[in-house]
């Protein structure tokens, strides 16, 4: 049979947006122009405390991810995307069948650069594999009511498996729940949902996590009453709240000041003009933390362009931010949401196909890239969208695919 890729929308346009919440939480639209709830460097620095929503802190959920970090995996010790964190196994055999496979998978959208990398390298798990004959993608262009079109008409194409990556939580739950009931195995990644129906839902350890790790690389540096400003990419969406909620937690235990908490819309130009400003009114920042990493080397280049040492930073493993860390030799970290998992979600649509037992919540490993690991994730001979931690460095049709 043709293997076939089929796909709805326009990609192309995506690859020119630079908004990016990186992680793409649950609750993320993708739309980059909105900057509501944002406080503005001109007319004073947000309380912390006022940012910390307590609608996306789960004491709980914050224990349990924090403890994960220092869990080991099991699975391939080179192949962390194959590796999972207390792993409970669930039988799929029930879904076992005969290859050649149709496999199809709804994706929530391309609106950043780590989305597009990440169906780069999905697209090129799945030639590796033969069985996978025809591969159905549809893309929502970030829109919860073209998501749900596209799964209802993806139900309707005779689809061995269906691979959903949700564009919101809430909207898409009660679809998801009737992609379930059609008796199809149903792979959700990246961003879930608020119901355990799916076979297997696979994600890094999460939000609180990530903030966690790059909070406590600045605190181990500062002293109590240290300066720090919060850059954040956008309000409401959970993954990136949670991210903040965690480094709150630690800031205030460490006696760390948030001078303020900015939201950038991912926007370059806006972070930098956001750093000048705190930077004439403060006369130096002692460090500066952000949610995600799109824009850190325009945080970056505000302390050059005022002839100030860049204080501790973090980012993520954007090839832009992991450059400038190595040649500047700054004083860095980075946080990650791993591009591997897009990997991961075929891996297991495979293996369940297979009738191979699956992680019932498959928790992959968060890396953190540190000065003295960065040599494995900056990519000197990429360009500046491409993410370190997308597991492809080995696969055929590297680089040039993810270039």
């Amino acid at each position: 049979m043709t293997r076939t890729l089929q796909r709805y929308g326009v990609l192309a346009a995506a690859v020119a947006i630079a908004v990016s919440a990186c992680s793409s939480g649950k609750g993320a639209t993708g739309n980059g122009s909105s900057s509501s709830g944002s406080s503005s460097a001109a007319s004073g620095p947000a309380s912390a405390a006022a940012t910390n929503n307590s609608q996306f802190f789960n004491q709980a959920e914050f224990d349990k991810q924090l403890a994960e970090r220092s869990v080991k995996p099991t699975g391939p010790a080179d192949q962390p995307w194959l590796q999972a964190i207390n792993a409970q196994m669930i039988d799929t055999s029930k879904f076992k069948k005969p290859p050649p496979w149709h496999v199809c998978f709804s994706n929530a959208g391309v609106g950043n650069p780590w989305r597009v990398a990440g169906l780069i390298t999905l697209k090129q798990e799945v030639k590796l594999h033969p069985e996978l004959s025809n591969f159905t993608i549809t893309d929502a262009e970030s829109k919860d009511d073209k998501q749900i079109s596209d799964i209802d008409s993806l139900l309707t194409q005779k689809c061995d498996a269906l691979i959903i990556d949700p564009n919101t939580t809430a909207a898409l739950t009660p679809e998801v729940e009737k992609a379930c009931q059609s008796g199809v195995p149903v792979i959700v990644f990246d961003r879930g949902v608020t119901t355990d129906c799916p076979t297997t839902f696979i994600h890094p350890i999460g939000g609180y996590a990530f903030g966690a790790d790059a909070a406590e690389f600045l605190t181990h540096q500062l002293k109590p009453g240290a300066k720090v400003l919060a850059l954040r990419i956008l309000p409401g969406v959970d993954v990136l709240e949670n991210r903040w909620a965690a480094a709150n937690v630690i800031f205030k235990k460490a006696g760390i000041k948030v001078v303020g908490v900015e939201f950038t819309t991912g926007d370059p130009a806006k972070t930098k003009q956001i750093v000048s400003n705190y930077l004439q009114r403060y006369g130096h920042l002692d460090g500066v933390w952000m949610d995600a990493g799109a824009t850190t080397v325009a945080a970056v280049e505000a302390f050059q362009d005022a002839g100030q040492t860049v204080p501790p930073i973090d980012g993520e493993d954007q090839n832009d931010w992991l450059k400038l860390w190595k040649q500047d030799n700054l004083n860095g970290f980075s946080s990650t949401y791993p591009v591997y998992q897009w990997r991961t979600a075929v891996l297991a649509t495979i293996d369940i196909l297979s009738g191979k037992q699956v992680p019932k919540e498959w928790i992959l490993p968060e890396p953190k890239i540190t000065k003295d690991n960065l040599d494995q994730y900056v990519a000197t001979n990429m360009g500046p969208l491409f993410y370190g931690t997308c597991g492809c460095q080995k696969m055929p049709g590297f680089p040039n695919a993810w270039k």
